[in-house]
């Protein structure tokens, strides 16, 4: 009996581990300048195209909230306060990453593990939205991560199913704001949570509470090199510069991703512009870019789509909240791409979207 009740705790543990570590690739960060500004940068993969284009959208854009039942119009409506720049998917008006016109930026980082909306009372389908509008929502209502805490609170995302996703689009949310304020919003088990964000990092699953606690296993690395290790007068030297990261964990799996960049970001100097931190975001994001072959995703996979796929970082964005800048690249086209909000009417009454191939 004790045998077989071991046998059973040990699948049980090692289901949990495999359903926590699940490849997946997103990575997203932010960087302070010492005169005032951010920089918010993200990966984006995934194992079907997602299309995106950068989307620029006006103030006073009307929104239709997608209800419970997957039809637009049946959840929450509402006219957007903000402009926003940013990157949609499916050539769709809706976020995935962004930034409004004052500042606030973040996006949304796939957890299909662990992500599941909130139960919509009946009578309350007017109150909700889809877990995709979730950005877009927050990007064109609210300025600074105090109102996106509040406004979260008076409305629902329920657990509609998005056809070109090949389900529920499960996910967290990053998001920062101009004043120095960061918080990653989950719904775990039909709540809403929200934890403050002071290392600035997000990856996939598991929920971030998980990574807070993991991130304490790594407190040895360093970028300050460790002197020589000397016995009884004999000096062991480090084969190289270096040995201050020396156990960085360096697989594509969330967990050690997030690790990573938390070593690359709370390592980096505090002591410059924001527009040294823009390229510097950008050199710490080269470290998470997935080549083609690295990853293959079945179709049951919820990192893929549905389909059997290589999942490839298919583009990386750095958001300048003090220029109000937003640059991208995608996996066809490695150059970047710049916009702002002075390239388009912001009371205008459509959206602009330009192809990231150009």
């Amino acid at each position: 009996m004790h045998f077989r009740r071991w046998k059973m705790a040990l699948a049980v543990a090692t289901a949990l581990v495999t359903a926590c570590n699940y490849a997946d690739a997103c990575t997203s960060i932010v960087l302070n300048g010492n005169d005032g500004g951010r920089v918010y940068g993200r990966t984006m993969e995934f194992g079907i195209p997602l299309h995106s284009q950068i989307l620029q959208m006006p103030r006073g854009y009307a929104h239709q909230g997608v209800g419970p039942d997957g039809v637009s119009g049946t959840g929450k409506a509402w006219t957007g306060k903000y402009a926003v720049i940013g990157a949609n998917l499916f050539g769709m008006p809706i976020y995935v990453d962004g930034m409004n016109e004052v500042g606030l930026a973040g996006g949304l980082l796939n957890a299909p593990n662990s992500a599941h909306y909130q139960t919509v009372p009946s009578g309350q389908e007017a109150n909700s939205i889809a877990p995709q509008q979730l950005l877009t929502y927050v990007l064109t209502n609210f300025s600074t991560v105090a109102e996106v805490k509040e406004g979260l609170s008076k409305i629902l995302v329920n657990n509609s199913q998005m056809k070109e996703w090949g389900g529920t689009p499960r996910a967290h949310m990053t998001i920062h704001d101009a004043k120095g304020d960061s918080i990653v919003v989950e719904y775990l088990e039909g709540r809403l949570v929200i934890t403050n964000n002071v290392i600035g990092v997000m990856t996939n699953d598991p929920p971030f509470a998980w990574h807070l606690a993991n991130i304490g296993n790594y407190v040895n690395l360093s970028g300050a090199d460790k002197d020589a290790l000397k016995v009884k007068g004999a000096t062991f030297p480090a084969a190289s510069s270096g040995n201050g990261m020396h156990g960085l964990p360096g697989s594509m799996l969330s967990s050690d991703r997030f690790v990573r960049a938390a070593a690359y970001v709370l390592n980096t100097p505090a002591e410059a512009a924001t527009d040294v931190q823009r390229t510097r975001a950008w050199h710490i994001l080269n470290n998470f870019d997935i080549p083609f072959g690295s990853i293959y995703l079945k179709s049951s996979s919820g990192y893929g789509g549905g389909a059997n796929a290589y999942e490839i970082t298919e583009w990386t964005a750095v958001a300048d909240m003090k220029s109000k800048t937003y640059s991208i690249r995608s996996f066809e086209n490695p150059g970047v791409v710049t916009v702002d909000f002075k390239s388009f009417d912001l009371d205008g009454k459509s959206t602009k979207s330009t192809p990231l191939l150009k």
